[in-house]
């Protein structure tokens, strides 16, 4: 497990949101591991391999064997891992990949665009936002309105639906509320502020039932004068999932800066930990 002041290097040196303890043991219900300066987190019979290592370059010779190493001890029945870059013995092995980029957005010295900014505080005009601790009813409420409408990928939507148990879990997430002028939930972000360098966005949606146009935007900016606040160098946006969202992570400044690769590995016939023979696992 991983000790207090473990969990302190590791957010000092942090720079993707599954570094985050908080964050992470909150949405998967796990025990955390650091691995030589690999982030681990393991349940009853499944592990996740955090492959972005902590205060160096990646390699990929290091991560594919410490990844087996890794298996060996825990022996689990499923490995889920991510990495800038997936070894082609991997590759062979996976399950279930995913492609796609983190992007993030520099807060030191960026001003936001004037048309932006009008927009803001047009929508401003018709909204109240707010700071809170509490993911609540009418956050699910929005959440489930919000999926039935998106095509996100099951990932995504998964992350939408352990809102509750992850805030609830969490002492540095913060949920910012853009409420219409009845007081109804209009949108709403989760932002997580733990990690020393950076704010992470976690999620966000908007209602159509209770729809203020630029509430998401009004949510941004509120959300960059709260990194401001506390200090960080920037805001990690989180991947791109599509181009719907990455058009508007650009519009107001984000940009891809790390590769991301995921993929899935399951035990299963022919024999148990088949997999592990591809990955030389001995």
């Amino acid at each position: 497990m991983i000790t207090a002041e473990q969990e302190e290097q590791i957010l000092g040196k942090a720079y993707v949101p599954e570094h985050i303890i908080n964050l992470m043991v909150g949405i998967s219900k796990g025990a955390p591991y650091l691995v030589e300066d690999y982030v681990v987190f393991t349940g009853e019979d499944w592990l996740i391999f955090v492959g972005f290592p902590l205060g160096r370059d990646f390699s990929s010779g290091n991560f594919s064997v410490t990844l087996k190493e890794t298996i060996k001890k825990f022996k689990p029945a499923y490995t889920w891992f991510i990495a800038p870059e997936v070894p082609d013995a991997l590759l062979q092995a996976a399950q279930q990949r995913e492609t796609d980029e983190y992007y993030k957005l520099i807060i030191l010295h960026h001003a936001v665009k004037k048309g932006l900014l009008r927009i803001v505080e047009k929508a401003s005009q018709s909204l109240t936002i707010e700071k809170s601790r509490q993911f609540s009813q009418e956050h699910v409420a929005l959440t489930r309105e919000f999926l039935e409408r998106e095509n996100l990928p099951p990932r995504v939507k998964k992350l939408f639906l352990l809102m509750p148990e992850y805030v609830a879990h969490s002492q540095t997430a913060i949920v910012l509320n853009a409420r219409d002028k009845k007081n109804l939930l209009s949108a709403y972000y989760v932002v997580e502020m733990a990690a020393k360098d950076f704010a992470t966005y976690v999620v966000g949606c908007f209602s159509r039932t209770n729809f203020v146009a630029h509430a998401s935007d009004a949510l941004f900016y509120e959300m960059i004068n709260l990194a401001k606040e506390n200090h960080k160098s920037y805001i990690h946006l989180g991947l791109g999932v599509n181009e719907g969202i990455r058009r508007f992570k650009r519009k107001w400044g984000g940009f891809p800066f790390l590769k991301y690769e995921s993929g899935q590995l399951v035990s299963g016939p022919p024999g148990p930990f088949s997999w592990m023979k591809t990955l030389g696992v001995r």
